[in-house]
């Protein structure tokens, strides 16, 4: 594919303030946790188990609600379960300012729980998010443009992934004596700023059911399509078990603490090492999408992210710190990729929000749970075994995943289009 070619996406106008309010959302919500992550962590415990419990606090809303938001996703319009999302996320932030503000004196007395309760309301709003937002993303882009999409999307996701971090930890590290004041404020900006864009996008229709069914009969369709597609579910399984064992971001609050003893303006940086590797990635395999060698490129990078999560584990030095996390990022791409176009290839457009929905609770939700497990077996095991231990897993996966579908090996992608 030429240059040329993975640039032809750019020339639709709506797909280019999807990518800018995809971009928008991200860096918000990214500011957003590593600011609750940074104030929990530094202003009311120094405990690694603690930032594994702030996964699993967002996590759990979001598996509970998953499945009903996929079944929203598919019966009403997705641009306005983004809208009213972005919305509801405002909400949050302006309370979050006003609660570093000490604007609420009444819930001042909660302390870290109050931003516990947040993380869990975001976990809610999330699963909505996370159901409409790829589906809505197929309804505006010919079928044809898919897999360039799934790339850039991927770009616009980890370059707010990438910024976000960065300005959080300068702004909360080098600003501390106004907490998180600055961060809160920045956020609001930019979640009125993806509103902004999403509301300039035409509203689709909602896509016409081929049968009748009953609730419980849609709230189940995207697991049974998951489940019989052997193809999907050996990518999710894939994903889901790298990040959930390869979770070592959740500890570089504790990593920069313990083992670097930096402060948290180089957490920012570090934190956003693997985005940075992504944003590489993703642009090499915007002119070299992975298409024929789809499997092979899908195994080999899920084992080389746990590779490179063993040598981080054990890196003393900030900046071979950071290139092993850069690099986790760069290989763990690969498989974001190739997701998503099998994904939106595969996946009927009347049930793309039920399917999400499941590869939300694989994917999306398996990043918290990743975070907590990551916290309790620091807690166990200590927090360097704990980060190599979850590298060997992940290698393990890929062993097994190929074991059982050897045919993943095969996969071309450009025959499914």
């Amino acid at each position: 594919m030429s240059l040329q070619q993975s640039f032809q996406i750019l020339k639709h106008k709506e797909f280019r303030l999807f990518v800018m309010a995809r971009f928008f959302l991200t860096l918000a919500v990214q500011m957003q946790m590593s600011t609750i992550n940074l104030q929990i962590y530094y202003e009311y415990t120094k405990e690694e188990f603690v930032l594994g419990m702030i996964g699993l606090t967002e996590a759990m809303p979001f598996i509970a609600t998953s499945f009903f938001s996929g079944h929203i996703a598919d019966i009403i319009s997705r641009r306005k379960i983004l809208l009213i999302g972005s919305i509801a996320l405002l909400g949050g932030s302006l309370f979050l300012l006003g609660f570093s503000n000490s604007l609420f004196s009444w819930i001042q007395g909660f302390g870290m729980y109050a931003l516990f309760g947040v993380v869990f309301i975001f976990g809610i709003i999330r699963s909505f998010l996370a159901v409409s937002m790829h589906p809505f993303m197929s309804q505006i882009i010919p079928r044809e443009l898919y897999t360039q999409s799934a790339t850039w999307n991927s770009t616009a996701w980890h370059i707010g992934s990438i910024l976000g971090p960065v300005l959080a930890g300068l702004m909360y590290g080098y600003h501390h004596s106004l907490h998180a004041n600055w961060c809160y404020g920045l956020t609001c900006i930019l979640f009125i700023c993806a509103f902004t864009c999403f509301a300039l996008i035409k509203s689709k229709p909602v896509p016409v059911k081929t049968k009748e069914e009953t609730f419980l009969e849609s709230m189940t369709v995207g697991v049974k399509f998951v489940f019989k597609n052997k193809l999907v579910l050996s990518a999710l399984s894939l994903d889901l078990f790298a990040v959930l064992f390869g979770g070592a971001v959740a500890l570089v609050p504790a990593f920069t603490d313990k083992i670097l003893h930096l402060g948290p303006e180089a957490y920012g940086l570090l934190r956003t090492a693997p985005a940075i590797g992504a944003v590489l990635m993703a642009f090499y395999m915007a002119v070299y999408p992975p298409a024929k060698n789809a499997g092979i490129s899908l195994l080999l990078g899920v084992a080389a992210f746990g590779l490179f999560t063993i040598f981080f584990a054990w890196s003393t030095n900030y900046w071979l710190a950071f290139f092993m996390l850069l690099m986790t990022g760069a290989f763990d791409n690969i498989s974001v990729v190739v997701r998503h176009s099998i994904l939106q290839l595969s996946t009927p457009d009347e049930m793309r929000g039920r399917v999400a929905a499941v590869n939300s609770i694989f994917i999306g939700s398996s990043n918290e749970i990743g975070a907590f497990e990551s916290g309790v077996a620091a807690k166990l095991l200590g927090l360097v075994p704990s980060i190599a231990f979850g590298g060997v897993m992940t290698i393990l996966v890929v062993l097994g995943v190929n074991k059982l579908n050897p045919d993943l090996k095969k996969l071309d992608i450009s025959k499914l289009e």
